[in-house]
């Protein structure tokens, strides 16, 4: 047909290999790469404390904590995410740049991301087996969320006050150590 351009598909192993270079970050969906935007202050604050909490939380069971440049494997839906914060505690997860079984995903929301991070993100990260919480906190409001893994399905837990209650990684945080400026 006349006039129609088709987007080339990518292979996941050419994305990585460009990302490892790239000035910029792109999530990978099924062919297709996505450019990242940058973040508020903000939101680089609350990924901060949860960092501090979380990279602790997380060596004391035997795993490691990485924010914002480590990516997430969902072999299921052939994409790679970088979530603002990813724990794991598996022994195999040994590639450098991407974690492939994560115990816990964190996506701090913004106006630009947040339908993404609910929709698209959080159901892709249910896909993966190892995934005990996925934590979605709202920089708008102080309001966390931590869906769970329960048997074959998921529940989930808002937090407007009290503590914020990570199972995956024995640990209860302060809701006001979440949002501390």
């Amino acid at each position: 047909m006349a006039g129609v351009s088709r987007k080339p598909w990518i292979t996941p192993q050419d994305y990585l290999a460009a990302e490892r270079t790239a000035e910029v970050r792109h999530e990978y969906l099924d062919g297709e790469i996505f450019a990242m935007v940058g973040a508020s202050r903000r939101h680089a604050t609350i990924v901060g404390n949860l960092f501090v909490a979380l990279r602790q939380a997380a060596r004391a069971q035997g795993g490691q904590a990485y924010a914002n440049d480590v990516k997430v494997r969902v072999e299921v839906a052939n994409a790679f995410y970088y979530p603002d914060l990813v724990a794991t505690c598996a022994g195999g997860d040994d590639d450098p740049y991407v974690v492939k079984d994560p115990v816990l995903v964190v996506e701090v929301l913004s106006d630009s991301t947040e339908a993404i991070d609910r929709r698209e993100k959080r159901t892709n990260y249910q896909k993966i087996p190892s995934l005990h919480e996925i934590v979605l906190v709202s920089q708008s409001e102080r309001l966390v969320e931590v869906y769970r893994r329960d048997g074959s399905g998921w529940t989930v837990d808002v937090v407007r006050e009290g503590p914020v209650m990570l199972a995956a990684l024995d640990l209860s945080l302060p809701l006001d150590a979440v949002y501390e400026d």
